[in-house]
């Protein structure tokens, strides 16, 4: 197997099969699925470059995202935002009969020029990353249902503005779901607020796009901070300053996170991983590796 792959939106929706094809929209889609044949490339990692919620609707399984697993069962919802690692580790065979989600996926433009603070309410990277998957219970699990079900019978309609409809109600059902998820995130840190709040935040999002682009290539800081038109200091502050983690911390965790997935995932010898990841030689990759893990990349492929 070669490196994971990249998954865009088009390329998603072909993935889905004929549930992918449904309706005339190429930048978002709102898809009841079942978990069958059409589905088996989720049990190989990939990397999704536009955003998904998933709500699960029946059944149990286990979903790797970022190499991390967690359980999701029903009324189980998924925030995966662009970049993100993902893969069906474990279908439970006793529930596959029963398995079923709602798949709302949309393009990084789409999610972009929307009049909505899509960027603000999930590019709270920091928290999505610690807290991808909460569970809809009472009221938000009923306000979810209703939004579903108006969202069907909008995409089900011979309406010629079916994407004029939609656009305002995704925007009401994020902003709900939003909400619901902060409340279960049980004393995870808060965002800044203020008036340089919107600011940093936009800051922090283009800083994770760059990285999630050229961490394969790029570690340095001042190559990001040159990007941006930042010195590599104040780059850093302000990353810290949004995050609670420095420039370098979340450049390092991308290419950890890469060369893990390569080391479990993928046929690469070491010698390759050094090279696609562009360290000079096997012992500085070495020493990288086990600084950030504690362990070599022999022991962690092994383990």
């Amino acid at each position: 197997m070669d490196k994971l792959q990249k998954v865009s939106f088009a390329q998603f929706r072909e993935m889905l099969g004929p549930d992918g094809a449904r309706g005339d929209n190429k930048d978002f889609l709102i898809v009841d699925l079942k978990y069958d044949k059409a589905l088996n490339f989720m049990r190989y990692p990939f990397r999704f470059d536009g955003y998904l919620v998933v709500f699960c609707t029946g059944g149990s399984l286990r979903l790797d995202i970022n190499l991390r697993s967690y359980s999701i069962r029903q009324n189980s919802m998924a925030i995966i935002v662009p970049g993100y690692i993902l893969r069906v580790s474990e279908v439970d065979p006793a529930s596959l009969d029963d398995l079923g989600f709602v798949v709302l996926a949309l393009s990084h433009d789409f999610a972009s020029n929307v009049r909505f603070d899509f960027v603000r309410l999930f590019n709270e990277s920091m928290r999505i990353l610690d807290n991808p998957i909460f569970t809809l219970r009472g009221e938000d699990l009923k306000i979810a249902e209703d939004y579903h079900r108006l969202a069907q019978r909008i995409v089900a309609s011979q309406a010629t503005n079916k994407r004029e409809a939609l656009v305002p109600l995704l925007a009401s059902f994020c902003y709900s779901m939003g909400s619901a998820w902060e409340k279960q995130l049980d004393g995870a840190d808060p965002m800044p607020c203020g008036k340089n709040a919107t600011r940093l935040k936009l800051v922090f999002e283009h800083f994770l796009r760059l990285v999630s682009e050229y961490h394969d290539r790029e570690r340095n800081v001042s190559f990001y901070a040159d990007h941006m038109g930042f010195t590599p200091k104040y780059l850093s502050k302000l990353i810290k300053e949004v995050s609670g983690r420095s420039a370098p911390e979340w450049i390092d965790s991308f290419v950890i996170l890469e060369a893990k997935n390569m080391l479990k995932y993928s046929d690469c010898t070491i010698k390759e991983i050094v090279f696609r990841l562009n360290f000079p030689n096997q012992s500085v990759f070495y020493k990288y590796f086990k600084a950030h893990t504690g362990m070599t990349p022999s022991e962690y492929r092994a383990s």
